[in-house]
């Protein structure tokens, strides 16, 4: 076999590639080998005798095999876990979670009507003091304040 490193080598640079992902045309080979120009050789990636390999990555089938696992449960034993229940679930994320989801609830009930302007004013303030646990909380609350008011 002839030696095409010469032609390798200007085939990597027109293609913005390594030399190791230059691909020959097994059927084409005296044609490559009498290309000596770069002229020659684009014409022959014109022609498709000389392409560029795509990009060897890493496989993800593995990674993706056990994020199926973990979304129902499994590989998450005390083992796996590094870091404290508050560093791995911080106080603030939660924080954040409920207080969106109760200013959320208070909106809509608003929005319906089934509590005025005034009420809502009063039941965010709290909210953001901390007074309700969760959604729930909050209903049982308004079902309280409902229910003396009538």
């Amino acid at each position: 076999m002839t030696d095409l490193s010469s032609q390798r080598r200007i085939a990597a640079e027109l293609l913005s590639c390594g030399m190791n992902r230059v691909w020959f045309d097994p059927d084409r080979l005296t044609d490559i080998q009498n290309a000596i120009s770069r002229e020659d050789i684009r014409k022959l990636i014109g022609d498709g005798a000389i392409i560029a390999r795509q990009i060897r990555g890493n496989s993800r089938g593995r990674a993706r095999a056990l994020m199926a696992k973990r979304a129902y449960g499994h590989c998450r034993g005390p083992g796996r876990r590094k870091g404290a229940a508050g560093a791995r679930n911080p106080a603030k994320r939660q924080w954040i979670r409920k207080i969106r989801a109760l200013r959320k609830t208070l909106a809509e009930l608003r929005e319906k009507g089934e509590i005025e302007p005034r009420l809502y004013r009063l039941l965010y303030r709290q909210a953001a003091g901390g007074q309700f646990r969760s959604v729930g909380h909050l209903r049982a609350h308004l079902g309280i304040i409902m229910g003396r008011a009538r």
